[in-house]
């Protein structure tokens, strides 16, 4: 799996080795994978899906690389599968209920509301757990509560104090995927705070209140603006909401630590746009044939703009994890993780 030596021999905490992020794929070789998994999940009704979610995911895992080694994903399919039944069955058995007993159902309804914060909290577990790097295998350790208030109650929040406590939802999200994550034995760590997102989002919300009343204005005041205002104002959203995306996503993977190593990123508006006019304008006209492709050149474009700052060599972190792991008597994807 490595290709090239590192670019550093020896690295300190006060001189760290930015380690860029790398997707090696081709749109055309996804594609050929994307097409026969889609015909096989179509002529199979389904069944297929899960051998399909594995082998796009094995494939998009083989291709990004970083430091020259490249991660890989270990989920077998039949595990897909018995979770993706039981979902099935579920809904059947809930659609079924809903029609001759509308008490009952409203009852399982509740009870899935209940339940779904446990369902993520599996399914990042498991996803985690099938994702490795250097061999060792990252790990997802969240708690109901936490599940249950980034699912509900902080989003709840958002809505009831008009968007003000918004910001404060996104970080607790953000939280609770990155500092319940762990490769290894090494926990995530996650560094932004309430201020950093409210410098983002309320601006942002102030300037798209004023924009609106300014438009309003106009039209009232230039009458012939009617015809052509809902197309500006339709730009200036699509600029608001590129720039909420750049700047968030800066900011996430800015504030993610790993013991001494850092990350950055540096996602532009004019890059990501330029990728998702593209990306949109092939898909619409290839009618959705170019849908892997798309996928493609947008992890090709995010991944050129992430960058692991390292203070020491990642193998010899993996070496000192992997003792860690053997330490603890705990052998590498034997904990059982359910896929949903």
């Amino acid at each position: 799996m490595n290709d090239h030596t590192s670019d550093y021999s020896v690295s300190t905490a006060s001189t760290p080795t930015a380690l860029p992020f790398q997707f090696r794929g081709e749109g055309l070789e996804y594609f050929k994978t994307w097409i026969v998994n889609v015909l096989l999940t179509v002529l199979t009704l389904g069944i297929y899906s899960a051998w399909a979610t594995v082998r796009n995911k094995r494939y998009i895992y083989a291709n990004l690389f970083l430091d020259g080694s490249n991660f890989r994903y270990l989920a077998e399919p039949l595990a897909i599968l018995k979770g993706r039944i039981i979902a099935v069955v579920a809904f059947i058995a809930f659609a079924l209920l809903s029609q001759s007993d509308p008490i009952a159902a409203l009852v399982l309804t509740v009870i899935l509301l209940l339940v779904v914060p446990l369902l993520i909290n599996k399914s990042l577990a498991f996803n985690r757990r099938m994702s490795t790097y250097n061999n060792i295998q990252f790990r997802f350790k969240g708690t109901y509560l936490e599940a249950f208030m980034v699912l509900y109650v902080w989003p709840l929040l958002a809505v009831l104090t008009l968007g003000i406590l918004y910001p404060l939802a996104l970080l607790k999200i953000h939280q609770y995927q990155v500092k319940n994550s762990a490769y290894g034995t090494s926990k995530f760590d996650f560094h932004a705070s309430y201020r950093d997102y409210a410098m983002i989002c309320l601006p942002l919300v102030a300037t798209a209140l004023l924009l609106t009343l300014l438009s309003i204005v106009m039209v009232s005041l230039v009458p012939v603006m009617a015809a052509i205002n809902p197309v500006i104002m339709v730009f200036v959203y699509l600029g608001l909401i590129l720039y909420f995306m750049t700047q968030t996503s800066n900011l996430f993977f800015r504030s993610i630590t790993l013991k001494s190593h850092s990350f950055s990123a540096d996602i532009t508006m004019t890059g990501l746009a330029k990728v998702l006019v593209i990306n949109t304008m092939l898909t619409i006209l290839t009618l959705g044939l170019y849908l892997p492709a798309a996928k493609v050149r947008m992890m090709k474009y995010v991944c050129s703009c992430l960058t692991m700052h390292a203070t020491d060599r990642l193998d010899n972190f993996s070496t000192a994890e992997q003792a860690n792991i053997s330490a603890l008597g705990e052998e590498l994807g034997q904990i059982f993780d359910v896929a949903v």
